[in-house]
């Protein structure tokens, strides 16, 4: 496996990369990893990097132990920490020419999915604008109830919202191994991980730094998320200057390879909908254009029944009202009502705004 046949990637790093155990932020290592990303760029990847240590940069700017810490008092040192990593971030990048961005995000905005896909729009418009995303749970609104804990398995729900093709989770260990490589010196790296029931069977090791929380077993769970979603996920060791450029180099990880593609779980998704929220009538024309792979446009709806969202799952009907297909609605009921019959290119003026020309994309679509 290689990073080379990724489109969209997912970098999450730990705190213990940013700020090293004598609580020194390690410029020098960020500046390197921004050299990777600059050189992953050049090659047209999409690139998104979950980052860690907005509390312990935090914590480091007002010379506050963390592990004291309770989680209203955490979530008043992330609003600090947050302006603290993103200065690190837009001064070391800058140099390099590299334009960021920052998304906060609660469990809410990745499980909900009309949320989901205004994020993964978010996403996309950025990637089109040419900003690199860097994403942080946002421990500053974030309660114990909704917090996801971890950022592995923050970044494994970005990667399965962005259609992400590789997550890579920087961490302070190689990989997975055979037992804890720390305790057993006769300890093995996985290099490979095709099927969680008999490649990791009985392993469990537990890695909690300074200022991490997620220890393997949440790496384990984010790589389960991924592979739900047609997504790989590696795990290496991103102490080392330049760690992407390590990684296709040596390749010296583990890797959590996905049995089904991008899109077979997204339609494995969308046909697994007990409710759908509305239906949409079309005509002959609209049937047969679906029939050869195009997505339904607005010009071939004759009728909408229910009233749904923007990202709701929505049943496809033809002429004879007979099921033919469902899919996720790139529009409300309200709006569809208003283009029904029109051509694309009329959407902009009768909405008043610009918006998607497919009512149904081909992608988000599973014929019955």
């Amino acid at each position: 496996m290689h990073l080379k046949n990724s489109k969209i990637i997912v970098i999450k790093i730990g705190s213990s990369l940013l700020v090293d155990e004598n609580n020194k932020i390690r410029r020098r290592w960020l500046t390197s990893f921004a050299k990777d990303i600059k050189k992953l760029k050049s090659k047209n990847k999409k690139i998104i990097i979950v980052s860690s240590g907005a509390i312990a940069l935090g914590c480091k700017k007002m010379s506050f132990n963390k592990s004291n810490l309770k989680l209203d008092k955490s979530q008043a040192i992330a609003s600090v920490g947050q302006i603290e990593l993103m200065n690190l971030f837009s001064q070391t990048f800058s140099k390099l020419r590299l334009n960021i961005s920052q998304i906060l995000l609660t469990l809410d905005d990745t499980e909900e999915r009309r949320r989901s896909i205004n994020a993964k729009r978010t996403f996309e418009n950025l990637f089109e604008l040419g900003y690199i995303p860097v994403v942080n749970e946002n421990d500053t609104i974030a309660t114990s109830e909704i917090k996801y804990g971890d950022n592995d398995r923050l970044a494994s729900r970005v990667a399965q919202i962005t259609n992400a093709d590789t997550l890579v989770l920087l961490s302070d260990v190689d990989g997975l191994y055979t037992k804890n490589p720390k305790l057993f010196k006769d300890a093995q790296l996985i290099k490979k991980v095709n099927d969680f029931d008999k490649d990791i069977q009985n392993i469990y090791i537990k890695g909690i730094t300074k200022f991490g929380k997620g220890g393997m077993t949440t790496k384990i769970e984010a790589a389960k998320i991924c592979n739900l979603a047609g997504c790989n996920m590696l795990i290496a060791n991103g102490l080392h200057l330049n760690p992407i450029k390590e990684i296709e180099k040596k390749n010296n990880c583990t890797w959590f390879i996905s049995k089904i593609s991008k899109l077979q779980a997204r339609k494995k998704w969308i046909i697994s909908s007990v409710f759908p929220k509305g239906e949409l009538i079309i005509d002959d024309g609209a049937k047969k254009a679906l029939n050869n792979g195009k997505s339904l446009l607005a010009a071939g709806i004759k009728k909408v029944s229910g009233k749904f969202y923007k990202g709701d799952h929505i049943k496809i009907l033809d002429n004879k009202r007979k099921e033919f297909a469902r899919g996720l609605s790139s529009f409300s009921s309200e709006e569809i009502n208003k283009i029904i019959g029109c051509h694309s290119n009329e959407i902009k003026k009768i909405l008043g705004y610009v918006s998607k020309s497919e009512v149904v994309h081909k992608d988000d679509m599973v014929k019955i």
